[in-house]
């Protein structure tokens, strides 16, 4: 197979692959109503699931308490803040719900000194992080907590921070929520102490839930695929995606296991609410038209009079840094979505930020990290070459053969096979390493799309973001430049005016995607392309002296 075809054939791939990416992405959002700012009535309109209910029937709840509505609260006048080393957020007392988070190590652009704001409840958007108690929370209201002041700041010198919320009904019921943050982490602990003053038991269960607007977030674009919606885990699934869509299907999750974690995904970012890793959980998710949910549902506890209980779980909201997210549970940095090869995604994320540690330059880290891959895949890239030569060389002697059998394809193809065996050539020895190298390069390609790291990462001169596109286009036009030169070293046998024209075209094509590439991504295609270039002509020099000159 010729070089250039293959190119011909992934330009086509790519091509189809981003604009099946767009169109499903509008597809998805046109079947979705565009609301305003989601009503008080639109917050409280989500039961429990279906399979959570029955469980709780069967487990001694009343009835009225199992379908009760939990409410997603409304901002209210009892708001407190607070602000950490890693995270600005506030919480609504009216049921303790995280109502905004501001992430202030993170800002919207190089431009910009805002931070990037990933919880929130205005009156375009709504992203909420909801915890609660069965048999606390209620269709008609949530439990308004007390705290002993409106703003709370992580000290200096001071390594964590409790902001402890209370609350006691009527019946004697006395709960303190806490949240318990960490100096350098956008983990926060959220536990409930229960004391049940009352004279009867009580059953509870702790349920936590992420809740955003099912349009109104960030998409994606044509040139950089991404995906917004949830994801779960579970002890059989490490890691499943679900679109705002499926929140709400008849295949919505319902899925009862140990551990596990549910999550609402963007690009670079993610919320996250993690149980307790033995406990039995009920994982759930909803869909109202407006607003979708995902959460889960802890195991049950009877409270006996004049007992105590506690409930945990802990909240993310923050980068998807794999190092923080493996730390909360073994699957939970699989948000990192780097596809089907995951597998050969990962360990060249390792060796990125591994030369990074080294050069402090994740450009730097791009350009040694391509000459590694390209190194090893080297011996792959010369059979490529070397096999190519061998079977232009053989255009002639193919050229007889049709020549002589004509139409009858039957000869034709027993004639060619026997002249590949005398001549020792493989005639998909051009094709199958390349194939085998692609890949790794697809790999890579997701590493530096996924890759919070790079966000904001300056290389050098005029580039400052590698996360975004070269602002003059530089990048791009030296790799148009550079896959015109690898054509020139690539004389092709192709003699069909059309595939030769197409063929021109691609330099041009291919420069044409990369314009609004992330300007990381068109660093590696720039200097894959180079070093392919050297290795083509060593390779070339060395089937000179070999005379095969006259194939290439």
């Amino acid at each position: 197979m010729e070089n250039q075809r293959l190119f011909l054939l992934i330009a086509f791939t790519a091509v189809s692959f981003f604009g099946w990416q767009t169109w499903q992405a509008d597809k998805l959002a046109a079947s979705q109503p565009i609301t305003a700012a989601a009503t008080t009535a639109d917050l409280a309109s989500n039961d429990l699931p279906a399979a959570s209910v029955a469980s709780a029937n069967t487990d001694g709840i009343p009835e009225h308490q199992a379908r009760s509505q939990i409410e997603a609260a409304t901002p209210s006048k009892h708001i407190i803040r607070v602000t950490t080393d890693t995270l600005d957020i506030q919480i609504d007392l009216n049921g303790g719900d995280v109502i905004h988070a501001a992430l202030p190590g993170f800002t919207l652009n190089l431009e910009s000194k805002d931070p990037v704001v990933l919880l929130q409840h205005g009156n375009a958007f709504t992203y909420l992080a909801q915890s609660g108690l069965t048999n606390l929370d209620s269709n008609s209201a949530r439990p308004l907590f007390t705290a002993n002041a409106s703003q709370f700041s992580m000290a200096e010198g001071s390594n964590s921070l409790v902001v402890p919320l209370t609350y006691r009904d009527q019946n004697g019921l006395e709960v303190t929520k806490s949240f318990t943050f960490t100096r350098g982490k956008h983990s926060i602990k959220v536990d409930y102490e229960v004391e049940n003053g009352s004279t009867a038991a009580v059953d509870m269960r702790l349920w936590a839930r992420l809740r955003q607007s099912v349009v109104g977030g960030d998409e994606g674009s044509f040139f950089m695929p991404t995906f917004r919606g949830a994801a779960y885990s579970t002890a059989d699934k490490r890691y499943e995606k679900l679109t705002f869509e499926q929140l709400g299907s008849d295949d919505r999750l319902k899925e009862t296991t140990l551990g596990g974690w549910v999550a609402m995904l963007q690009h670079y970012f993610v919320s996250a609410w993690v149980p307790v890793a033995g406990d039995s959980n009920e994982l759930f998710s909803n869909n109202n038209g407006s607003l979708g949910d995902v959460g889960y549902l802890g195991p049950i506890a009877t409270i006996d009079a004049g007992s105590t209980a506690t409930f945990n779980s802990t909240l993310y909201v923050g980068p998807k840094d794999q190092e923080s997210l493996s730390a909360l549970s073994p699957s939970l940095n699989l948000v990192v979505d780097y596809g089907i090869l995951w597998f050969i995604s990962q360990p060249l994320h390792w060796l990125l930020t591994m030369i990074h540690s080294l050069v402090g330059n994740w450009g730097v880290a791009i350009i040694l990290i391509t000459l590694a891959v390209k190194g090893a895949l080297y011996k792959l890239t010369k059979t490529q070459y070397v096999s190519m030569a061998k079977m232009r060389l053989l255009q002639p002697k193919l050229a007889a053969l049709k020549e002589r059998y004509g139409d009858d394809r039957q000869k034709m193809s027993a004639a060619m096979m026997e002249l590949y065996k005398k001549e020792k050539v493989n005639p998909l020895g051009g094709c199958l390493p390349i194939l085998l190298q692609m890949p790794i390069f697809i790999a890579l390609y997701w590493v530096l799309v996924e890759s919070v790291e790079l966000r904001q990462a300056p290389f050098a001169l005029w580039i400052q973001d590698l996360s975004v596109k070269d602002p003059y286009f530089v990048l791009p036009l030296l790799m148009g430049a550079s896959m015109f030169i690898m054509q020139k070293l690539s004389p092709t046998a192709v003699t069909d005016p059309m595939q030769q024209k197409m063929m021109q075209w691609m330099p041009v094509i291919f420069t044409a995607f990369f314009l609004m590439f992330p300007s990381g991504l068109v660093l590696y295609w720039l200097f894959s392309n180079l070093v392919s270039i050297g290795q083509q002509w060593m390779i070339n020099r060395a089937i000179d002296k070999q005379g095969l000159k006259a194939s290439v």
